[in-house]
């Protein structure tokens, strides 16, 4: 071989070595950013902020660390527990939550506030998907910014999955990656996986609670949607509640908890504590099968002409038209369903009273929009 093709295949080779470098910069770049969290501003109500590793000390400082607000009132009294993010692309409910953490004051009893209890699900997406990694609301004070995750534990955090995910204590079981879906490994376990010990230490917290409400996302064509679906021990109170919503126009349906599906929080939590547990459903677009390209318009909008043509087919379990279904309508729901259950529980339990104050008003979320619930950014994303 001559001397100048000897240099040229040289050049040519330190030229993809450099490149290839770049790239994993740039990769690792992504992943850090991936890793930080978004800031979540407690509220005058808030009275203490921990993270779920106080609890489980497996989890302190790890990817499945997540922050967990307390709210007390001066007066004892019962506890609810909140949980948004539990699957981390169904972002109402982790705004939901976001918005009682940063607005609300307890005076008598205590509220307990999870935003993202998958926090690892947070830090990837399914890139099959196009989604968005982040959406921004604007504020008068300022942009915030959030992620959009994903249903499941991020595989860096918790991997191999196995051929069957073997649900415990009941044995039944699921296809492998359910393992690291958190709504598939209630009650969890202290020393299992790492998806498995985040379900135990909300199990632990579940224990301290009267009531659990768990909040979540679901394509509009799928049939439990707008739809509160409870234990057998929460039914009256989420019986009143949804009554409750309908008189106030906000359609609701009511479902009950099956007793052989395993893993889920209105099963597991019902089972194992004294807390009567439920979980919501709102509707998602940007979740569908139906929808066009993933976009902020669709994340944050709600609008798709795709789902628009669906609806005229009749192949949706909700309406959709021109308004669609945006991120203020669906958090606005979600913080309605939450106050009825409040007021349903206290209705039926006279003597067991949680009092919640400032909680923000149905059609104040959708005339306003979600900024005007949301405390100014205390830092810029980098």
């Amino acid at each position: 071989m001559a001397v100048g093709d000897i240099l040229s295949t040289h050049r040519a080779a330190l030229g993809f070595m450099a490149l290839g470098a770049a790239l994993a910069i740039s990769a690792g770049a992504v992943f850090q950013s991936m890793r930080q969290p978004e800031p979540i501003v407690a509220g005058p109500g808030v009275t203490r902020q921990s993270m779920l590793g106080d609890l489980a000390p497996s989890l302190a400082g790890g990817p499945g660390d997540t922050p967990v607000f307390e709210l007390v009132g001066a007066e004892p009294g019962p506890t609810v527990m909140i949980l948004g993010g539990t699957h981390p692309q169904e972002i109402a409910g982790m705004m939901a939550a976001v918005l009682l953490v940063e607005n609300v004051t307890v005076k008598k009893g205590r509220l307990i506030v999870v935003p993202q209890a998958n926090r690892s699900g947070f830090t990837h997406t399914d890139p099959m998907e196009a989604y968005l990694h982040t959406f921004e609301v604007p504020t008068p004070g300022g942009t915030r910014w959030f992620r959009v995750g994903m249903r499941l534990t991020n595989p860096a955090d918790q991997w191999p999955d196995p051929d069957i995910f073997v649900h415990k204590p009941s044995g039944e079981g699921m296809v492998g990656h359910e393992q690291r879906n958190l709504n598939r490994v209630h009650p969890g376990s202290a020393t299992g996986w790492l998806t498995s010990r985040v379900s135990a230490a909300l199990t632990g917290l579940a224990g301290q609670s009267d009531v659990v409400f768990d909040l979540h996302e679901a394509q509009p064509e799928y049939p439990v949607i707008n739809m509160m679906v409870v234990h057998e021990r929460a039914f009256e109170t989420a019986a009143t509640a949804v009554g409750n919503l309908e008189a106030r126009r906000i359609p609701m349906g009511l479902s009950a908890s099956p007793k052989n599906l395993h893993g889920l929080s209105h099963r597991e939590f019902g089972d194992f504590t004294k807390a009567e547990a439920m979980l919501a459903e709102s509707a998602n677009p940007a979740m569908g099968r139906f929808r066009g390209r993933t976009s902020d318009d669709l994340v944050v909008g709600g609008h798709d002409a795709n789902y628009e043509a669906a609806a005229r087919l009749g192949r949706l379990f909700v309406k959709f038209d021109q308004n669609g279904w945006p991120l203020k309508l669906r958090v606005a729901r979600h913080v309605a369903a939450i106050e009825e259950v409040i007021n349903a529980y206290n209705e039926l339990n006279p003597d067991k009273q949680i009092v919640v104050e400032n909680i923000p008003a149905y059609k104040d979320i959708n005339d306003k929009g979600l900024g005007a619930f949301l405390k100014p950014p205390p830092a810029t994303k980098s």
